[in-house]
């Protein structure tokens, strides 16, 4: 949760740079609480989403009303820590704070735990690519095998081996890819399972007529 909290008020910080520069200059150039305070009225007299409210209320202890702004402008303490956040002298630890910096310069996966959340799926995700990956790696390998099982078969001498049987390895192939193409997405298992039996096909056809050489 700490890695993600830093990533949070990075990524404030980042939207902080660009908003500096744009519509709400007067009050983010060179913030001031004063400032930070006037700008927040402005924005919550706009249709504040419910967690804005709750972040608003969480923060300076009081619902956000259009018929209170003189006691809303008795909290301008409350802002200090979010102005020296975006001046870069300090490193806040108050989340309601941080989820207020983020409203002030509208950055959107806001508040912290919608943030949270989002980066839990983009984990998961990420998690189960590399398993798609790897499980694609596997029955690569073993396609590859089954080419140099050909291979094999094809130098051999026209003796024919008293021991082994191709067609019982073969099976255990199919039956190992099988598995492993569940874990992998359709069209890439179709085209790899394809190219399987084609291989094994032409093994088994190397199979049967070197038996009946021998024959």
């Amino acid at each position: 949760m700490n890695n993600t909290l830093e990533e949070y008020k990075k990524a404030i910080k980042i939207k902080y740079e660009l908003e500096k520069e744009g519509e709400h200059f007067d009050y983010l150039y060179n913030p001031s609480r004063g400032k930070l305070r006037d700008l927040c009225w402005l924005i919550f007299e706009n249709n504040p989403t419910q967690d804005d409210l709750n972040v608003f209320k969480n923060l300076l202890c009081l619902d956000f009303d259009h018929t209170k702004k003189n006691k809303f402008k008795e909290q301008k303490d409350k802002f200090r820590p979010i102005e020296t956040f975006f001046k870069g002298e300090t490193d806040p630890s108050n989340i309601d704070a941080i989820n207020l910096a983020a409203i002030l310069v509208d950055f959107q996966s806001r508040p912290f735990k919608k943030f949270n959340e989002k980066c839990r799926v983009e984990e998961i995700k990420m998690a189960k690519n590399a398993e798609s990956i790897k499980a694609t790696s596997e029955i690569e390998n073993k396609v590859i095998e089954s080419k140099g099982f050909v291979k094999n078969e094809n130098e051999e001498s026209e003796e024919f081996p008293e021991k082994g049987n191709p067609f019982l390895d073969l099976k255990d192939l199919y039956s190992n890819s099988k598995k492993i193409a569940q874990n992998i997405p359709l069209k890439r298992a179709i085209k790899i399972a394809i190219g399987t039996v084609l291989l094994a096909s032409s093994a088994c056809l190397n199979y049967v007529q070197k038996k009946d050489k021998v024959e």
